[in-house]
């Protein structure tokens, strides 16, 4: 048997999109890449990655002073500590330097990204009325996997908005302490209670517990 015949029967057995290859040459890879495969979010099939929220819009320009009360997005409520100059890298940056006591982390934010970072001051009293209005409102509970409905509290509660913060207090108030709840749930729902009261404390100068009893007492009030 030649040399010619011993190779033939290999030939045969390559893929069919393989022919047009050149001999030796490694198999192209682009055929695979073509093929769409399912994406995975929290364990449920799904197509072309979608966002779970609108991109945070900015902050509106603010200018912020030491002692100020102010809202990071992923953080919550800190203190401006300072406003100074450093230089980072060999390039000086001014940075709004925030301390957050609950979690004793220092954040220091370029004042020339605060904005795009989404910081921002405390939302004013007659605003925080709204938001004590969702609180009152029913609870809207989507029919949807709890993977995908806990990604949206996630996002709703790192966006910084207090509105959409007591969105997620509001619907899950309702399992709140129940058998029924599971441990995600209760993570979560906690966590946005502890967002809001956050920022409510440090508008009405009281201390978070007694900012967390006045948020219950509206949710029971509906």
């Amino acid at each position: 048997m030649t040399e010619k015949q011993k190779t033939s029967p290999s030939k045969k057995a390559v893929k069919p999109e393989l022919d047009d290859a050149a001999p030796n040459a490694p198999a192209p890879e682009k055929p695979k890449e073509t093929a769409p495969a399912p994406v995975m979010h929290g364990g449920i099939p799904a197509g072309p990655i979608r966002p779970l929220a609108p991109p945070r819009a900015p902050a509106k320009a603010e200018i912020f002073k030491e002692g100020d009360h102010v809202v990071y997005p992923t953080h919550g409520v800190g203190k401006v500590d300072k406003i100074a100059v450093e230089e980072i890298a060999g390039h000086k940056l001014e940075l709004i330097c925030i301390t957050f006591d609950e979690n004793r982390m220092t954040l220091r934010v370029p004042t020339n990204k605060a904005r795009t970072a989404g910081l921002r001051k405390l939302t004013s009293k007659k605003s925080f009325d709204d938001v004590l209005a969702v609180l009152k409102g029913r609870a809207r509970i989507k029919r949807t996997m709890w993977s995908r409905r806990a990604q949206e509290y996630e996002a709703k509660i790192n966006s910084g908005d207090p509105s959409a913060i007591a969105e997620v207090v509001r619907d899950l108030h309702r399992n709140a302490g129940q058998p029924d709840q599971s441990f995600s749930e209760r993570q979560i729902y906690e966590s946005a209670l502890d967002r809001l009261a956050a920022e409510y404390a440090a508008l009405e100068q009281v201390d978070k517990p007694t900012a967390i009893e006045k948020l219950l007492g509206h949710l029971k009030s509906e």
